[in-house]
């Protein structure tokens, strides 16, 4: 089957294999290897990315699903150079130890500040308990969430223009 694609702002079109999943077209066809392959049944979220604008784990949905549609990944949230205000704050707050779920993690993150510009740290919990670490026992990653949230908000600085990031740059008025 033939799909089309925007993929961190680039349109790709490619025949794809009926049963690909979208991770693996990601990973495998367009070398998008900061989505992550976890467990390949959904639970942990390493291979969370956005589709459309709000996240998906990415092994759950066919390739053949995003047809039309817009995906970003963890390599599509950098802006010239820059990194989005929740991958500072995963850098800043040491929110990472092996690295495995962060990306899947950080795409979690900013959908939850999206929907919540201002999230408590139960709502924090509750917003990412669909994505797994086995290392860090969550208290940096809650920590980074909030601080994300306190340099984004409207006045905090460079960051507040940012106000969705789940929309692509091309989207946003970008390349």
């Amino acid at each position: 089957m033939r799909i089309t694609v925007t993929v961190d702002g680039t349109e790709y079109s490619d025949d794809v294999e009926p049963r690909m999943l979208l991770v693996q077209y990601l990973r495998e066809r367009l070398g998008k290897t900061g989505t992550v392959i976890g467990c390949d049944t959904s639970n942990c979220g390493a291979c969370t990315v956005h589709l459309d604008g709000h996240s998906i784990k990415s092994c759950s949905v066919l390739a053949v699903q995003a047809d039309g549609s817009e995906v970003t990944t963890i390599e599509g949230l950098a802006r010239d150079g820059t990194l989005h205000p929740v991958q500072q704050a995963f850098h800043d707050n040491h929110a990472l130890q092996c690295g495995f779920c962060t990306p899947g993690m950080i795409m979690q993150s900013v959908d939850l500040l999206a929907d919540n510009p201002d999230p408590d740290e139960k709502a924090v919990r509750e917003g990412l308990e669909g994505n797994l670490c086995r290392c860090t026992g969550y208290q940096n990653i809650v920590k980074a969430v909030r601080d994300a949230a306190h340099h984004m908000r409207p006045g905090a600085g460079p960051e507040a223009e940012r106000v969705d990031e789940r929309t692509p740059s091309h989207a946003a008025g970008g390349e």
